[in-house]
């Protein structure tokens, strides 16, 4: 049974930092391209990163290129996702999903495998 399980969300401040991470288990990790997507309630999921199965390449929403990193562990099973110079517009749900073969999709019908997200609670 796939597992991804997120974990670091919180309050901060605008302008601080937060690292979100999941933690994947049921599966072969490095196996899988990995992404972050968050959601507002009322609107729909928004692709944020997504980083390769061996970290050959990472993308970007363009609302978070150069503010937010995407990193993996494939030794931990976990990615992470380092999120500096927040605003309170990143607000929201973030989830981490999985797929073996969609990398730096949009589509979040793409992804095969999900978290339940944690909470990113960003203050003016």
């Amino acid at each position: 049974q796939v597992q991804l399980v997120e974990s670091g969300g919180g309050l901060v401040q605008a302008g601080g930092s937060l690292r979100v991470s999941c933690a994947a288990s049921g599966l072969t990790f490095s196996a899988n391209n990995m992404a972050w997507f968050r959601q507002i309630p009322g609107k729909e999921r928004e692709y944020v990163a997504a980083i390769t199965k061996s970290s050959g390449s990472t993308a970007y929403a363009d609302s978070v290129k150069g503010r937010f990193t995407i990193s993996r562990d494939n030794a931990k099973n976990t990615v992470y996702l380092q999120m500096n110079n927040l605003k309170p517009e990143d607000t929201a749900v973030y989830y981490c999903a999985a797929d073996p073969i969609w990398f730096n999709s949009r589509n979040a019908d793409h992804w095969d495998y999900w978290g339940k997200g944690t909470l990113v609670t960003v203050s003016s």
